[in-house]
């Protein structure tokens, strides 16, 4: 488990911060971004075994990027977060074959345990 990376793109930058926080403790090398466009720029130059990406943002979103992510790189796995957990946001990224989806405020423990999931199967 330690040294896989981790992504987390967040608008909100308390969410990137605390995420960056927690996930460290359990030996992940994570990298936080607070829009889209840096991030997609990152992972042109670095593989990522997990992106964490809220849904709504300004600019490029959570769905652009999981759409690009699933076509470069679909080995990568997507876990998306957002404030706006209705039907429809899951319907749309389950179409784009999210591996997770977490409504805000995301439970750590749950994500914690997601992210071994994910990573523990091929």
């Amino acid at each position: 488990m330690n040294g896989q990376r981790i992504m987390v793109i967040d608008d909100e930058n308390i969410v990137g911060k605390m995420l960056k926080a927690v996930l460290e403790q359990d030996g992940y090398n994570v990298e936080t971004f607070l829009g889209g466009a840096p991030a997609l720029a990152r992972l042109q130059e670095e593989r990522f075994d997990v992106v964490i990406t809220d849904l709504k943002m300004k600019g490029i979103d959570g769905m652009e990027i999981l759409l690009k992510v699933k076509k470069e790189w679909p080995e990568t796995k997507v876990i998306m977060i957002t404030a706006f957990a209705g039907l429809d946001a899951a319907v749309e990224a389950l179409r784009g074959k999210v591996d997770d989806f977490f409504p805000k405020p995301v439970k750590i423990k749950d994500l914690k345990a997601c992210i071994e999931r994910l990573l523990s199967t091929p």
